[in-house]
């Protein structure tokens, strides 16, 4: 099978860069780090531009490259920012469960189906608020976790935490996403519709 023709580097910021900085974003939380690793992302291609198979688009390879470049940034970051008790912003709050750890009130009923409010912009503005209420660690596990789709030896080597650990990072994060967008959206939109 011939090696399909790449297209011009210099086309790519036009083509993917809107949708590789909004892949960073979601990810990363913030504007300058987004930008960065996308910069980064857009080098890289360019010096591995010969290595393209054309076994896949050229969007996914890049999506691939900028995939690598944030698992790098976590790593980074969690060596620089090492979790510790004080670090945990997100106590869950007890009286959410009973004596036996039930749930005192159960999570309210969002409606609507999950995937067509991933895709409302101005969900997901919300939803990148509340995950920035996040500590670093607590933030970077969730997203490797639910966004990236990471398994779980990955993620604890990517943020060295030990497996009982991730579960805790995990449930907590969870918890305050919850919460947040209990608060912040679905009270809200449901305060609207009334």
């Amino acid at each position: 099978m011939a090696k399909p023709a790449n297209h011009d580097p210099s086309e790519w910021v036009d083509r993917y860069g809107g949708y590789l900085f909004r892949y960073a974003m979601l990810r990363m939380r913030d504007r300058s780090t987004a930008e960065d690793l996308v910069q980064e992302t857009f080098l890289a291609a360019l010096k591995g531009r010969g290595s393209f198979s054309g076994n896949s688009s050229e969007s996914t390879w890049l999506v691939g490259i900028l995939k690598h470049k944030i698992i790098d940034h976590f790593r980074h970051q969690a060596r620089e920012v090492p979790l510790g008790e004080n670090d945990l912003r997100e106590h869950p709050d007890p009286s959410s469960f009973d004596g036996s750890g039930h749930w005192t009130s159960g999570p309210a009923d969002w409606g609507g189906n999950p995937a067509d409010l991933y895709r409302e912009k101005k969900f997901l503005d919300q939803f990148t608020k509340c995950l920035s209420g996040l500590s670093p660690n607590h933030a970077n596990a969730f997203t490797l976790r639910e966004i990236e789709g990471a398994d779980t030896g990955e993620i604890c080597k990517v943020l060295n935490v030990t497996e009982t650990n991730l579960w805790v990072i995990l449930h907590r994060a969870r918890m305050h996403l919850r919460r947040c967008l209990e608060t912040n959206w679905f009270e809200r939109s449901a305060k609207k519709g009334s």
